[in-house]
């Protein structure tokens, strides 16, 4: 729990670095402006989409009852603006991920680890395999359950766990691609996962919080590389086992 904190803390400070604040708005604006535009196009077509969907499912006919059925068309436009929200979260999510990330990681490296080698464990092939496969299974598990959180107590729950996955899954790689090697990365897996998710899920609450989750990409990006290169030289420090040695 303390290297979590810890984490925070030193993402925290750095974020207001010249040279991170300089890369704060863009990864949710350009978030925005291109589900701004999309939508602008293709609201029609969505909605068209979505009703289409609802008069397939089991639900169509529990909607189509009493004040459920002159309030459709609101409820699809709400279902559709809930859909819409996170992914320009999660879309701005992958732009740092995939633009941002390098140049996050070259700063906290030579600030706060200077000495710490790099071991080229991961690769631009590797990233992009892991920001994908993140992506997919949290689209799955995001969809799959939409029923069960737009109706029920799980509204509050369900998204932050799947937040928490896409968090510590997108960042985890390319925190570690620079500096670690293949076997260093399974290691800090194989005892870190937990924290990794505890620091996803302390992470993830920032998408609830309005005008700052339009900020939290680049600190969620910089907490993840301070606890993964922390992690990284904690493990180099520590005295290999002699008995598995």
């Amino acid at each position: 729990m303390s290297s979590v904190l810890a984490a925070l803390r030193a993402a925290l400070k750095g974020l207001f670095h010249p040279k991170m604040l300089a890369l704060v708005i863009w990864p949710m604006l350009i978030a925005s402006l291109t589900w701004g535009i999309a939508a602008l196009f293709f609201w029609g077509s969505w909605l068209e989409a979505l009703g289409s969907l609802l008069q397939a499912s089991p639900a169509e006919q529990w909607i189509a009852r009493g004040f459920l059925a002159v309030a459709s068309h609101y409820l699809m436009i709400f279902v559709l603006v809930m859909l819409l929200v996170p992914a320009i979260y999660v879309t701005a999510l992958i732009i740092t991920a995939v633009f941002a990330m390098p140049l996050m990681v070259n700063h906290v490296a030579a600030t706060r680890f200077p000495l710490l080698e790099c071991k080229q464990g991961g690769s631009v092939a590797g990233s992009v395999a892991n920001a994908f496969i993140a992506i997919a299974i949290y689209a799955l598990l995001w969809v799959v359950s939409l029923p069960l959180w737009l109706f029920s107590a799980f509204a509050l729950i369900l998204p932050l766990l799947w937040m928490a996955y896409l968090n510590q899954r997108l960042f985890r790689y390319d925190a570690l691609a620079e500096h670690a090697s293949r076997e260093e990365f399974v290691q800090i897996m194989a005892h870190a996962t937990g924290r990794l998710y505890l620091l996803g899920i302390l992470l993830g609450l920032l998408q609830f919080v309005p005008i700052l989750n339009f900020f939290s990409p680049i600190y969620i990006g910089l907490a993840f590389i301070h606890f993964c290169l922390g992690e990284l030289q904690q493990l180099r420090q520590t005295p290999p086992n002699p008995a598995t040695a």
